[in-house]
């Protein structure tokens, strides 16, 4: 019993040297596990996992509650978790590997590539009784820019969306390509090109299907599909082994269970989500490959991923992507005058780039402890992370819940994570 004391003491003691090594209290520290365990107590969460890096050295990373509570299973730091549309910031390196190849250039017309996008022509006015509408011509035609901004004026299916927007794609069969699994990306994105656009294109910041029709010109300009261009470029070089559209069998039991609130309680969701999904999509063959928010990952890989933009563009001795297609990515793209739309809500001063990342700059830094030029986002269901380079830091937080009212549970852990910081 001694012995065993001894054990646990000496592995306290090496978490606190490791904490005060990197700049951080280790009793402040304690407080990011009071925000977890506080949110699991209330019944606002079944469990999480959170992953903190500072200076290249994991000083933070734990697992809190269940990864399904029927069975009692336990979360774990390797849990896959859904994490939606933290696919686009993935999709978006994608991309710019293809760009810094001289397959296209950003102001390219996305028409060039796929000519259902030619002529363009924005919403004018809508009849609610049948989801009828009028068109006028665009005042230009959607770029890739435009798409890696979300300033092409289209919208998204059944989530987020303009009411009437929704009601137009749902008529039309567009889908959100969340969990998505039938068709190809091919007959829906040229199916989406038929379709209205909400504003001109460069007009206003509009979250909505841009990354999966960029999924779709990976395609073509690759000449692969697109997980198999993802996994050869991207997850295989960042040794990213846990990132799938679709999970091999082997993989499959580490998934966490997708949770929902009913009267006051998480229960596991056993019905359809958005537009006829199946919750457990993840488990599931499918031949379509949602660019925008098909993906499930663990922290660790998306840790992973997120530390090339701290390093130039580089993991270990290999070069991703090059340091100034890095600091490309990280510029904000949207121009003075460039509204953002009311559906997600975004914050003052909303900044974003051309890595499907939203920014910290000089503009908004009074709204959080970020420090300028720290990058950010999310996933629908739950998951947050973002990276701080001049703090050398990236952290994240993962849970998996559908439609939680429990969002600000990401912006909790931010602030724990820096009133934790020593340096």
């Amino acid at each position: 019993m001694k012995k065993y004391f001894l054990s646990v003491i000496a592995v306290m003691l090496l978490a606190i040297t490791s904490y005060a090594q990197q700049g951080l209290d280790p009793a402040r520290t304690a407080r990011i596990d009071d925000v977890i365990n506080r949110h699991i107590q209330a019944g606002h969460i079944p469990g999480a996992t959170a992953l903190i890096i500072r200076h290249g050295q994991v000083v933070y990373n734990k697992a809190f509650g269940y990864a399904d509570v029927a069975s009692k299973k336990a979360m774990h730091t390797d849990n896959i978790f859904r994490i939606a549309s933290q696919t686009k910031a993935i999709t978006s390196l994608g991309v710019m590997i293809l760009w810094e190849e001289g397959k296209f250039l950003l102001d390219d017309p996305v028409s060039k590539y796929i000519p259902a996008f030619a002529h363009p022509r924005v919403k004018v006015s809508f009849n609610p009784q049948d989801s009828s509408y009028t068109t006028r011509p665009a005042t230009r035609e959607i770029t890739v820019r435009d798409l890696l901004r979300h300033t092409s004026g289209i919208a998204y299916a059944a989530v987020f969306s303009d009411p009437q927007m929704t009601a137009v794609y749902a008529k039309a069969g567009v889908v959100s390509g969340i969990g998505t699994v039938n068709s190809d990306l091919k007959t829906k994105i040229n199916l989406l090109a038929q379709q209205p656009l909400q504003h001109d294109p460069g007009q206003a910041f509009t979250y909505g299907l841009n990354t999966d029709v960029l999924g779709y010109l990976i395609e073509i300009w690759s000449g692969q599909p697109l997980d198999v261009f993802l996994r050869q470029r991207v997850f295989e070089p960042l040794e990213m082994q846990d990132t799938w559209f679709h999970l091999p069998a082997g993989k499959q039991d580490r998934l966490a269970t997708l949770y929902e609130e009913v009267n006051g309680k998480m229960v596991p969701v056993n019905h359809p989500i958005y537009e006829g999904v199946d919750p457990l999509f993840p488990k599931l063959h499918g031949t379509y490959l949602s660019g925008g928010a098909g993906l499930s990952a663990t922290t660790a890989d998306y840790a992973k991923f997120l530390s090339i933009y701290l390093h130039k563009g580089r993991y270990k001795n290999k070069s991703i992507i090059g340091p100034k297609t890095v600091e490309l990515m990280l510029a904000n793209q949207l121009a003075p005058g460039v509204n953002t739309s009311p559906l997600p809500e975004q914050p003052e001063n909303f900044k974003f780039s051309l890595g499907g990342f939203n920014l910290e700059t000089a503009e908004n830094d009074y709204l959080m402890p970020f420090s300028k030029g720290s990058f950010g986002w999310g996933g629908a269901f739950n998951t947050h992370y973002w990276a701080d380079p001049q703090e050398d830091l990236i952290a994240l937080i993962f849970t998996q819940e559908y439609l939680s009212p429990y969002w600000n549970i990401g912006e909790e852990f931010k602030v724990a994570t820096y009133q934790a910081l020593t340096d």
